[in-house]
Parts: structure tokens; sequence; C-alpha cells
């Protein structure tokens, strides 16, 4: 070996030795930085102290001897600074209970003998709103014969428009238990109002909280105090952090069985209803341990790109997909435009099936 590359060696020896001394010094440094955030969290004090920092920084400066630019000092330690702030926070930051850190298995929520979460995933098909008997009846034969047992349909119905048709209220809910009792279906439904949530527990499976609703609090609140399972639907603006923090309200109540549903997100685009995330399913199952469905009829509004958008979903890991499904789209009393008769569901059902992406219970 010649002498440079003995003295290259000695050389990086050497920064390793200091990088190891740093390293030491750095720990040491952010249990200080902790500490002093217990006692600013104890005396109400602000974690980020802006004059303080500028008090560091400037003595750093005024000691620097090179060779870094005291632009370059000031660099890296607000790196340091910072990396300290973000300690002291995290320290004090409740881990949420819907959190993958604070529960490493997956949610499985269990509802008559159907499985949401689990390994298998799972279809709910059903009108928009609940108009008949004959209507759910004539859905609800269609969903079971095609192997599906889940059927959604709204009885209180929020409308933009306050002359649209708002849903058949309690008579709603007792039609979609009628037709669930003679079928062995498990039913979901939207509810509106906190006191209409333990009425609800009464007539169906899973209560639907839906996207106008997501940060409705009481309403969030009344849904933890119940044991029936809840899907929280995304608002229509809301972020995936507020998508998470309202499901936090349901559990933080009592209530454990939750599940998310991304149904699109207002952007700028028109050729859509609204703008399909996908995105936002494989951050919330690896953020929470909460289940994920994705209903791909809000999300669109469109039948031509059902099946694709289906397809999408299951890809990027939802445990499930939620569709809108009616005996004749055309005289519905809601989202005539969006929902799939039954043969189109068929064809829909058929093509997501034979994809190899739906894992069937």
């Amino acid at each position: 070996m010649s002498q440079n590359s003995k003295d290259l060696e000695q050389l990086r020896d050497q920064l390793d030795d200091i990088n190891m001394k740093l390293l030491s010094l750095l720990s040491e440094r952010a249990v200080i930085a902790q500490e002093i955030g217990i006692v600013k969290q104890k005396q109400g004090i602000p974690k980020y102290d802006p004059v303080r920092e500028r008090e560091m920084l400037e003595e750093l400066v005024q000691h620097n001897e090179g060779p870094f630019e005291d632009s370059t000092v000031k660099h890296l330690f607000k790196q340091i600074f910072k990396a300290s702030l973000d300690l002291q926070q995290e320290d004090h930051k409740k881990i949420l209970l819907v959190s993958r850190k604070k529960q490493q298995e997956n949610t499985i929520v269990h509802v008559k003998g159907v499985e949401i979460g689990g390994s298998a995933q799972v279809m709910i098909a059903g009108p928009c709103s609940v108009e008949s008997y004959d209507q759910l009846k004539t859905v609800g034969t269609a969903l079971k014969d095609a192997g599906i047992r889940v059927m959604r349909g709204g009885a209180f119905k929020p409308r933009t428009s306050p002359y649209d048709f708002q849903g058949l209220g309690i008579e709603g809910l007792k039609l979609l238990k009628q037709v669930a009792d003679e079928l062995d279906m498990v039913t979901v439904s939207e509810i509106v109002h906190p006191g209409h949530i333990e009425l609800a527990a009464n007539y169906i499976d899973i209560i639907q909280i839906g996207a106008r609703n997501m940060q409705n609090f009481e309403l969030l609140k009344a849904a933890g105090q119940v044991g029936v399972p809840i899907v929280l639907k995304r608002g229509l603006s809301a972020t995936i952090e507020e998508l998470i923090l309202a499901a936090e309200y349901i559990v933080a109540g009592g209530n454990p069985n939750v599940i998310l549903i991304e149904r699109g997100i207002r952007t700028y685009e028109k050729w859509t209803r609204n703008t399909l995330d996908i995105s936002a399913v494989p951050i919330l199952k690896q953020e929470t341990h909460l289940p994920v469905l994705v209903d791909v009829t809000h999300s669109t509004g469109r039948k031509d790109i059902l099946v694709p958008c289906a397809k999408a979903a299951l890809a990027a890991g939802a445990d499930g997909v939620m569709v809108e499904v009616h005996p004749d789209p055309a005289t519905a009393l809601s989202d005539a435009q969006q929902q799939l008769n039954i043969e189109q569901f068929h064809d829909f059902w058929h093509r997501v099936k034979s994809s190899g992406l739906f894992k069937e219970q």
C-alpha cells in the first residue's frame, strides 16, 4: 500500500471517529431538547422560540472559524434545531387510536357473517335512495343471486338543493330491514342527525356517515356510542388527515368498528363528478388499521369508467368497492344518471371478478 493510501485511510479513520462523537453529542443534545419540551409543556410555553433560535445562530456564527461559511453553519444548525423541535412535538403528540402505530393488525369488521377488512374483499351495491319495497326487493334479489350480501340504500338524503328528494326517512329504514330479513342481507344506510343514531341501530346493520357530514362532530360522537359498525365517507374537500381524525372521534367514543370510504374529492376537473383520489387507499391502509373501501359511483359519476376505477381501487389495496344499482335508473328519484341498471351491474360485477383482482370470501 502506498503512502498516499495510508494517509487517506488514516484521515478516513479520523473522520469516522469524529462522526461517532458527533452522533453521541447530537443524541445528548436531543435528550436535553426533550427535557426542555417537557418543561415547556408543563408551563404552557410554545415549543418553537424564534428569538432563542436566532440568538443561538448568532452566537454560533460569532465563534465560526471556518472553513464553513457562516451561511453553511446556519443551515446545518437550523436542521438540528428543526429535528429537535420535531422531537419535542412528537413526544407530546398523542398516538391516534386508529393509527397503525397504535395497532399493527388490521381491524376486521364482522357483520352477520360478512367480513370487511380481512383477507377477502367485499362488494357493496344498491340504490342511491330507498324508494319502495318492490325497488329494494328487486335489487336485493339480484345482488343475492350474484353472491353479494351487502346492500346500500339511502333513507335520509342530504341534498344540495332543498327541493330535491330527501329520502323516506324512518320508513326507508324499515323497508331496508324488511328486505334484509327476507333475503338475509347486510344493510348500509346513511344517518344525518345524532338523535337518529340509536334508532337506526334497530333497523340497519351498518350506519353510514356521508361526505357532507364527515365533520359533523356531534354526529361522530354519537356514532362512537353505539355498537353498530360505521362507514365514514371522506368529505368533498377533506384532506386524508381530516378523514383520519374524523374516524378518531368515533373510535375514541368507544366504537372500534369503523370503515373508511374514499368517494372522490372536489377539484377543478369537470369530466368526472369528483376526482377519485386513488392514492388515498394505500396511504389510509398504511397509516391506519381500519378497512378502506372505494365508492366508484360518487367518485366518478360515470358508468363508462366504473370497471377500470374499481379495478384500480382493488389493485391499490382497497378492502372493497361500493357502487349504485337501480332497477330503472331513468326513473330514480336521485342520482339517475350515475346508477347502473341490473343488467349493467351484472356486466360490471362479471368484469371486476374476472379481472382476478377481487378476492372473494
